[in-house]
């Protein structure tokens, strides 16, 4: 199989990181923020209204997934703008990002790339490979993440999946990717750490498959990849997708 176009999922691939947003301390800052920008709330109840408001936007269900992937299919600028607006406060969008990158900041633990994936990228361009990024996130997270881990000018397309109100396993989110750039499916290949999301979504519309199971993949049975990694090892991936 030639790998003429290598598609990575992110957190868990690429990137490992810790995320909480259940901790006092960050719901105490975040009041505090909302407060000297002329929002009064109680740090419970906006944590309250913070679920609140996501909920409304997801239809009422959960996103199921992980913190990290911070409600992928909604684009959570508008809760941090509606969070302002029900303390009477106009905000605009610019102040709502701003907010929302306050909130992820704060409630990073850490960021950091795992070992060797800048250089698998870079290896992967240099040989003609297309590369890019198909990743359940929030694009005000996610970009200002890349930018900061130096990942943004090594992929050829980013596509995330709250600029498209769906995400994986859903086909339409592989597929916009797909026929934007008018890609074969055939000669494609998805790099991810879920099995559900990145292996069977990925099958579902014809591409091949690598699974990294990695310190952040589900509690999942290893699924049916075309390669499986049962521990991450980036350098193996390189190799693999090279010789392909």
């Amino acid at each position: 199989m030639n790998y003429q176009n290598c598609i990575f999922d992110l957190y868990g691939t690429l990137a490992d990181i810790h995320t909480e947003e259940n901790s006092p301390q960050l719901w105490a800052h975040m009041a505090d923020y909302y407060r000297r920008h002329g929002a009064p709330w109680q740090p419970e109840e906006l944590q309250a209204a913070y679920l609140r408001l996501v909920g409304e936007l997801e239809g009422g269900a959960s996103s199921g997934g992980d913190a990290h992937e911070a409600h992928p299919e909604i684009q959570i600028e508008r809760v941090f703008q509606a969070l302002y607006r029900e303390r009477g406060v106009d905000a605009g969008m610019e102040l709502a990002v701003q907010t929302g990158l306050e909130f992820r900041q704060q409630s990073t633990q850490y960021i950091r790339l795992y070992d060797g994936a800048a250089e698998l990228l870079r290896a992967l361009r240099a040989s003609g490979r297309g590369v890019w990024l198909l990743s359940n996130a929030q694009a005000i997270f996610t970009r200002w993440e890349l930018d900061q881990l130096g990942l943004t000018p090594l992929f050829d397309g980013i596509y995330l999946s709250s600029d498209y109100g769906c995400k994986k396993p859903d086909p339409h989110f592989f597929q916009a990717l797909l026929q934007d750039h008018a890609i074969p499916a055939e000669t494609a290949v998805m790099v991810g750490n879920d099995g559900a999301c990145d292996i069977r979504g990925a099958q579902a519309v014809g591409l091949s498959t690598v699974y990294i199971r990695s310190n952040i993949s589900p509690k999942e049975p290893l699924p049916q990849a075309d390669h499986v990694l049962e521990a991450m090892d980036l350098n193996r991936v390189k190799a693999i997708l090279m010789e392909a």
